[in-house]
């Protein structure tokens, strides 16, 4: 059974899942289930059957801010005077599904799943025709697919995103004015488009298309014409933008008029930490944070405090650290990121010098959680390969993580000679990602191709990442064949610790060049 990765590695696109992207995928084959899409020709749909009611809209808003129970008021009465409104059961839907993907309550899946099932058969009983109707039944069962993954019901969730999937091409094509869908066949296109190679066999059994390009242009769309659910798709492009096309500058923009439109929007808040924190901004991320609206009505997204205590650690306050990342182990309910909260705790511990409670965390990495997310995986294989960690190079990588780049160079000036191939790599990688940091590009390039030298075929991700960091700054200079060959690089290396995010990353930016010419 084939393992998807997580495809698309920006923060927030695999911890809300308010934007509907799957974070991964596990597939294997079997009939589909119900739900077959049929082609028929283009059709105008009156605006009754387009857009959400008031009161669904209010309601959607209020989840928009992870305002989940008010969300659930709001959308009560109706619910109960228009039950088959297919409005009102997709938002009804959205509540369900973000709550459950966001808490990761696992003793609420059957009755989620069990929801979406008996709406699904609502809208297949429905008098109500039009692209909002159908639309709505291939959301809810994207959403479904999502869940049936996420807690482990694999071939039910690919064949979910399968029959979702082909859903979303009819809705289009019956009803190609209907914006919304481009939002959501834009996305799953993209998602798809950007898998490596080797998953392109199991995407033609499914039947499942995928183009970075096509989802680039559905995306767009969406999110330049005025629907229900522009703001969903501004979001996702500009996070697809800043993560595969290096427009982190437009996109942090774009967040910060949100956040500053809406101080209230817990969403819009998560962004701009996350947005930060992905830029080396600690500073603002940590401001973000503490600035976050809380309190009743809103969602309580354990996450956060992981996120937190990464900045702390960037800082070296690590008894904050580890007092944040304790927060997170105590209210988060799900099995991701127990790992890589673990590991962190681990290194608070370890590099505040208490060893015996630095032993104490390295253990609890094993004690549970799941190896599907890239940290978690980068966790336990810290602790079965039983390396030890340089002291020097992990303060100075947590220093470059947290955006302090000169203080990064002056900690490597401290580095010794070590016998250990892992630390000969890393250190050439880490000044080159400090001197990337400070716009030193010539320097950087130096030890990026130092470090792709010494690499050689050896399991270690710095390779990798600095052939594709090369690959970036040769697309910037112009030189578009020597980028091709880092970007191809990049893609052909051994497995490593973020093999699935650098591969992404590296397919989506090999589509975007321009093809080479043929002497």
């Amino acid at each position: 059974m084939p393992h998807f990765p997580p495809l698309l590695r920006f923060s927030v696109s695999l911890r809300l899942p308010l934007l509907w992207l799957l974070a991964w995928l596990l597939g294997a084959a079997a009939p589909p289930q119900h739900d077959t899409a049929t082609a028929q020709a283009p059709e105008a749909a009156t605006a009754a059957a387009v857009s959400l009611s008031p009161t669904a809209r209010r309601a959607y808003a209020e989840l928009l801010k992870l305002r989940v129970e008010p969300a659930r008021a709001i959308l009560r009465e109706e619910l109960k005077r228009a039950p088959t409104s297919a409005g009102t059961l997709l938002v009804a839907d959205c509540i369900d599904f973000t709550e459950l993907m966001i808490l990761q309550n696992a003793s609420r899946y059957e009755a989620v799943v069990a929801a979406q099932d008996q709406r699904l058969a609502l809208l297949e009983k429905s008098a109500e025709r039009g692209p909002l109707r159908d639309y709505a039944r291939a959301e809810i069962r994207l959403h479904q697919a999502a869940a049936q993954v996420t807690y482990q019901h694999e071939i039910q969730g690919a064949w979910s995103l399968r029959q979702a999937y082909q859903q979303l091409q009819s809705v289009v094509k019956r009803y190609p004015d209907f914006i919304p869908a481009r939002k959501t066949l834009g996305m799953c296109q993209f998602m798809v488009g950007s898998l490596p190679e080797g998953y392109h066999w199991f995407l033609k059994l499914l039947g499942m298309p995928g183009s970075v390009e096509a989802g680039v242009r559905n995306l767009r769309l969406a999110a330049q014409k005025p629907n229900d659910f522009q703001p969903e798709a501004r979001i996702i492009l500009a996070l697809v933008q800043e993560t595969y096309y290096k427009q982190g500058e437009e996109t942090t923009r774009l967040v910060q008029q949100l956040a500053s439109q809406q101080p209230d929007n817990l969403l819009y808040s998560y962004l701009l930490l996350s947005l930060n924190k992905r830029l080396h901004r600690t500073d603002q991320a940590l401001a973000a944070y503490r600035s976050r609206p809380t309190g009743a009505g809103y969602l309580p997204i354990a996450y956060l405090h992981h996120m937190a205590a990464d900045l702390l650690l960037y800082q070296g306050q690590y008894a904050a650290s580890m007092r944040a990342n304790q927060q997170f182990l105590q209210e988060y309910q799900g099995v991701h990121y127990r790992k890589d909260a673990a590991f962190k705790l681990y290194l608070a511990a370890w590099l505040s010098g208490d060893a015996a409670l630095a032993e104490r965390y390295r253990q609890q990495i094993s004690a549970g959680g799941r190896t599907v997310v890239e940290e978690d995986t980068y966790a336990q294989r810290f602790l079965e390969d039983k390396l030890p960690l340089n002291r020097t190079l992990t303060r100075a990588r947590l220093q470059i993580d947290g955006g302090y780049y000169r203080a990064a160079l002056a900690t490597l000036r401290g580095f010794a000679v070590s016998g250990l191939l892992r630390d000969r790599l890393e250190e050439p990688y880490r000044r080159a990602r400090a001197y990337h940091g400070l716009g030193r590009l010539d320097s950087a390039r130096l030890f990026y191709t130092r470090t792709i030298a010494l690499t050689g075929k050896s399991p270690y991700y710095f390779g990798p990442q600095s052939a594709l960091q090369m690959g970036y700054l040769c697309q910037a200079d112009g030189q578009l064949n020597l980028a091709r060959l880092y970007f191809q690089k990049a893609l052909d290396s051994p497995k490593h610790e973020y093999k699935n995010s650098t591969d992404a990353k590296a397919k989506v930016a090999l589509a975007g060049l321009p093809a080479a010419k043929v002497r």
